[in-house]
Parts: structure tokens; sequence; C-alpha cells
């Protein structure tokens, strides 16, 4: 059996933008001085002249990037999660959501798996944030190879984007050479009877493997790959929860606002089922190895598991 490769989805954004840029003569990306954090320093390193350094200022490189777009440029501005959407909600929703300015945001460092760095830059809040902006795309890769497709996906598109990815290294799952990735499209990863599992990000491998888990029980568990928020595949997951009748949601994210909120709204108007949300719920995390936290707060796939089980 073939060692799995782990590689954080940060990476992936890294990498994406280097390939885009070699194509792309419009596009410039835009850093909060944690180039080498967010990985678009792998841009710099190609591309010096368009790489710009905003130093320790996300509202003004918000700012900066609306400008930007307004010229015919694409910009990506990154930063780590907390910051782009907590410390820069105001400029996102005003300077690029409410003009609808082509401006594309890399947020790193998403949810408990930063670790080390505690609650103060675990942001376990961004997707309820930018949901509640008119006209904002929601993407959060669940791996490396989703992670590269969707910084080409976003840039195609016109409009603004959040996008999402984690510190963390994380199993690569989709092949290279075949996955090809669509905006607002779910991807039914495991087909299932029993249970619909809805997950999104770090939690869609961690969430394969719960099924497995489930398997042994006797428990046929379908996995859906929800990697946009927003617009949400409602489809695909009403289509899944008619055949099932029981919804997990799970996500690296608050429960409030995020995922599973938004599953809820879709199926509570369209096909009332009974839903259960796994994330993190209504608290913050702590300071801890990230590995740890998983466990810690019954993300992993074990405590996916668990709490499925419990569920039923």
């Amino acid at each position: 059996m073939s060692e799995v490769k782990m590689m954080a989805t940060r990476d992936g954004y890294g990498d994406g933008l280097v390939e885009l840029g070699k194509e792309k003569e419009n596009l410039i990306v835009l850093d909060a001085d944690l180039a080498a954090a967010t990985k678009s320093g792998k841009f710099k390193d190609v591309f010096p002249e368009r790489h710009i350094d905003c130093g320790i200022a996300e509202s003004n490189m918000i700012g900066i990037a609306a400008g930007l777009s307004t010229c015919g440029k694409v910009p990506f501005a990154s930063s780590f999660a907390m910051f782009a959407a907590g410390r820069a909600f105001e400029q996102i929703r005003n300077t690029v959501g409410y003009p609808h300015l082509n401006v594309k945001i890399g947020a790193t460092h998403a949810g408990v798996s930063v670790g080390e760095d505690g609650a103060t830059h675990q942001c376990n809040e961004d997707i309820a944030l930018m949901r509640t902006i008119p006209g904002m795309t929601i993407i959060n890769p669940s791996d490396y190879i989703e992670a590269k497709a969707a910084v080409r996906a976003a840039y195609e598109m016109d409009g603004p984007v959040y996008l999402r990815f984690g510190r963390l290294a994380i199993p690569v799952f989709n092949d290279n050479d075949d996955y090809k990735f669509e905006v607002g499209k779910g991807v039914k990863l495991r087909e299932g009877s029993d249970v619909t599992i809805v997950a999104t990000g770090l939690m869609v491998n961690n969430s394969l493997e719960a099924a497995e888990m489930l398997a042994k029980d006797g428990i046929n568990a379908e996995v859906i790959n929800i990697h946009t928020i927003k617009p949400l595949d409602e489809e695909i997951i009403i289509e899944s929860a008619k055949k099932t009748n029981n919804v997990i949601t799970v996500e690296e994210h608050s429960v409030i606002g995020g995922l599973g909120s938004a599953v809820c709204d879709v199926l509570s108007e369209k096909y009332p089922v009974k839903v259960k949300k796994i994330g993190m719920y209504d608290q913050y995390g702590h300071s801890g190895p990230a590995k740890e936290l998983l466990v810690e707060y019954k993300l992993d796939a074990n405590g996916i598991y668990q709490q499925i089980k419990e569920s039923l």
C-alpha cells in the first residue's frame, strides 16, 4: 500500500498562485507581513514585481486590492483567516462586497488546527461572517489538489471570493490528473443509505474515515464534500437527505452560521429532516498541538464517528 501524501491546503494556495501567475499577467498577490506562513511567498519568489507586502495592515490591504481590481488586475489578498475575515470585515463588506469587485481573499490558518497560536488566531467564525455578505462566494477546499484547483476557479470567476485554507498537513486524497473543480457543485465521495455526512475542508477526510468505522457497525454512510459553501449545492444535499432521512454536517468552524446552518436553511424549507451539526459548539479553542486539539473537540475521525453513533 502506497504511503498517503500529507500536505496543507495553504501549500495548494501558494502553488496554485505560482502556476496561475505564469499564465495570467494581471494576477497580483498581496500579503500582510505573513507571506511565509500563507505561502503567498512562493509567488513572491517567482514574481516579486507582482507581489505587494502591505505590512500588518489588513484593512488597508483590502482597500488596495479593491483599487487594483478596478484597473483590470485580479488581486489575491492573503492573510490569516482571523485577520482577513475578522479585522478587515468592514472593508470586505463595504469596499469589495458592496460594489461587487473582483477581489479574491486567500484566508489561511482557519479553525482550531492552527494549534499553538491559540484562541486569538483560531478563526471559527469566518464562514458565518462571509456568508452574510451579498454576492460573496465561499470556497473551503478539502485537500492540496482541491486547493490548487480552487485558486484557478476563483480567478476565473467575476466577483469577490473568500478562499479558506488550513495550516495543518492533511491527506491528499483527490487525483491530480482526474480532479475537476466546479464552483457550487458538491462531490459525492461515498455512496450510502443509512446516514448522510455533509463535510467541508479539513473535515472531509476525517468524515470518510469515520464512515469506514461506521461501516464496521453495519451503518452505511453517504459522504458529500461541500467545497463551496456559498453558493451551496442544494440539489446534492436534498437528494441524499431523501435517501437517508438523516443528515450530519461536519466542519472545523462554529456550528453557528457555518456549513451546518447553511444546510439547515435549505432542508428546513425544502425537505425537513433530522440534522445533527458537528463542529465547534459555541466555544473558543485554546493553545495546543493541532492534532490533539482535533481529538479534544471530537473533530478527528474517531470523534466524528462517536458523535454520529450517539446521534443515531
